[in-house]
């Protein structure tokens, strides 16, 4: 069981508020990513639910449990950090044993529950390593072993891929969801990259100074986002905006659209301007285009290798059924 509700929970330091009163509930097994700019509250609100941060007011249960006041170890969460954390002197299968050790495990549990992380992980072959004779990536995986042997309740992933380079992230990123589906246990993970939630979560919580902005599906955020902080964070490349008179067309303050969902041509179409840089990545070209009004520049994502360079004059034709509209306080209009 791992299903976790936050009723009113509060944190301040000092004076300051970071968390105002919020309501979160967390069902058994989901998957759920925290994310949001660097400083809106995500790390502290998962340190909460982990006890190493004391609550201001409200309620953190765990499967029906007040665990507000529970000791961190008593809460039945394991913790994986943006820091490996090993003992660089031990052994892969002494660091994965240890929180077995500390808990007087008897060493035939803790043989079972090593050989059973280490095969879901692929360590198998590396037991007998030290930390300092593997990748990053496979450290990683070790941090999450030491997690998995204490079978907890849920996980909690605080940026666990920030130390990685760009393809060890994409790895890991699918070794952890891949985890989650043979674990079928509750993890909570949390990142400033939307990619990274995009493509792990069941569902999201965005936050932005402390405040849920809205929770939901990717594909819930990603197609009805509730206002313009969740439309620009969501969705990569981000979403344009048009202010003025292109928005006032639309009975609109402003209205976004994503960058799939405008066709460029060099013919004709109602917006025109001139290319900036254009990113040919191969499957996709990313044209940044200067000169369209209330939005400057706007990017345009198009299939392919498509042939426009700097300079070079562009039309472009936004898909009517995928236009965004949001009111003078940025919320989403029906």
């Amino acid at each position: 069981m791992g299903r976790i509700q936050l009723r009113q929970v509060q944190k301040k330091f000092g004076d300051v508020e970071v968390i105002p009163p919020l309501d979160l509930e967390i069902d058994d097994g989901e998957f759920v990513v925290f994310v949001g700019p660097s400083g809106c509250g995500k790390s502290t609100l998962l340190r909460l639910i982990a006890g190493l941060e004391d609550t201001t007011s409200g309620i953190i249960e765990i499967d029906g449990e007040d665990a507000t006041a529970t000791a961190p170890a008593k809460r039945g969460l394991a913790m994986v950090f943006q820091s490996y954390a090993l003992y660089p002197h031990m052994s892969v299968r002494k660091n994965i044993a240890f929180p077995m050790r500390m808990a007087k495990m008897s060493v035939e549990e803790q043989d079972k529950r090593i050989t059973a992380a280490a095969k879901a992980l692929n360590l198998t072959d590396y037991l007998d390593r030290r930390p300092g004779q593997l990748s990053g990536g496979q450290r990683q995986r070790v941090a999450i072993g030491r997690a998995i042997v204490r079978e907890p309740a849920a996980f909690l992933f605080d940026e666990p891929l920030s130390n990685l380079d760009a393809a060890l992230r994409v790895g890991m990123r699918m070794e952890i969801s891949e985890l989650h589906k043979k674990l079928d246990t509750t993890m909570i993970y949390v990142t400033h990259d939307q990619v990274e939630a995009m493509t792990m979560a069941d569902k999201i919580v965005v936050l932005r100074a402390g405040v849920i902005e809205q929770v939901g599906s990717p594909l819930e955020l990603y197609r009805t986002p509730r206002n313009k902080f969740v439309a620009g964070f969501i969705g990569s490349p981000k979403m344009n905006f048009i202010e003025g008179a292109g928005a006032e067309n639309h009975d609109a303050q402003t209205i976004g659209v994503r960058p799939e969902h405008i066709d460029v041509s060099t013919t004709d179409g109602p917006w025109r301007g001139t290319v900036g840089v254009a990113e040919h990545l191969g499957s996709d070209t990313f044209i940044h285009v200067h000169g369209i009004p209330g939005c400057d520049p706007m990017t345009v994502r198009a299939l392919g290798d498509v042939a426009v360079q700097h300079g070079d004059t562009v039309f472009l034709t936004p898909n009517s059924s995928q236009i965004h509209k949001f009111n003078s306080e940025g919320l989403r209009m029906s």
